[in-house]
């Protein structure tokens, strides 16, 4: 048992240390992957520092989870998307889009408004062909 609370501090040294690196070369920026790896590492040494009866190591260990998850938090929150509420119509500028408006329109004008929709590519089929209208 003593071996598998050496290999989490091993393992805790590996991820935070392999996590700095990769920031400071460039190689990671210091997001999701930079405090999950932080996160992990410190639970590493907050187990081998408890078998071990390191104290200040602990707590140390103990804050620096606390960061990683506070910002981890953070990071989920801000990355969700706002709820949108779906609109089935789609209103092009300058196009009425109710019928009340179409028909002020026509009563100036004489005439219905053309509107005109945009080109919109369709989906290819898998035997090149595409959808039908």
């Amino acid at each position: 048992m003593e071996l598998l609370w050496e290999i989490a501090g091993w393992a805790g040294a590996a991820a935070i240390l392999s996590a700095y690196l990769a920031v400071s070369m460039g190689w990671l920026k210091a997001g999701k992957g930079f405090q999950t790896a932080n996160l992990i590492g410190a639970v590493a040494f907050i187990i081998n520092g408890t078998f071990h009866g390191a104290w200040p190591s602990v707590v140390t260990n103990v804050a620096w989870f606390l960061i990683s998850a506070v910002a981890l938090v953070r990071m989920r929150s801000e990355s969700t998307p706002p709820v949108v509420a779906a609109d089935p119509q789609v209103q092009f500028p300058g196009v009425p889009d109710t019928t009340g408006q179409m028909a002020v329109v026509e009563v100036l004008t004489g005439s219905m408004p053309v509107v005109s929709m945009p080109a919109v590519s369709m989906p290819a089929m898998a035997d090149g062909q595409r959808l039908a209208h």
